[in-house]
């Protein structure tokens, strides 16, 4: 089992940056680990969207072209924890953010393919 806890979500003017965490436990820490760790989206009244993937062994990242040059994707294995930084926020940005976990990489874009989530935390970027 894998458990995830998002944090860090908050108001903030365009332009500005956040922080988002999520704490992982459970058996994704094993060396022979393939997991890959996602953020996704929600906004109102749209469909989860994909934002960033890293692999927890090796670190190779992946980002949707929306967010690809603002956003960095990055982990602590010694933590257990996943960061999304977001720079240069936009209103557009604004939506409820998910991390998530799944094996392998196959698919990383689709939301379907991940098993575990966590509750999601807030972002809201005023104009």
């Amino acid at each position: 089992q894998v458990q995830l806890v998002e944090s860090g979500g908050g108001l903030v003017q365009a332009g500005g940056s956040l922080r988002l965490s999520c704490a992982a436990s459970g058996r994704i820490f094993s060396i022979f680990s393939n997991y890959v760790m996602g953020w996704f989206r929600q906004a109102p009244g749209k469909e989860r969207e994909f934002v960033s993937t890293i692999t927890w062994i090796g670190g190779a990242t992946y980002y949707a072209d929306s967010v690809k040059g603002r956003f960095t994707i990055s982990r602590d294995n010694a933590k257990n924890t996943v960061y999304l930084q977001m720079n240069s926020l936009k209103p557009e940005d604004t939506a409820v953010y998910y991390c998530a976990a799944k094996r392998p990489l196959s698919d990383y874009e689709v939301p379907d393919k991940y098993n575990y989530w966590g509750q999601g935390t807030q972002v809201t970027v005023s104009s």
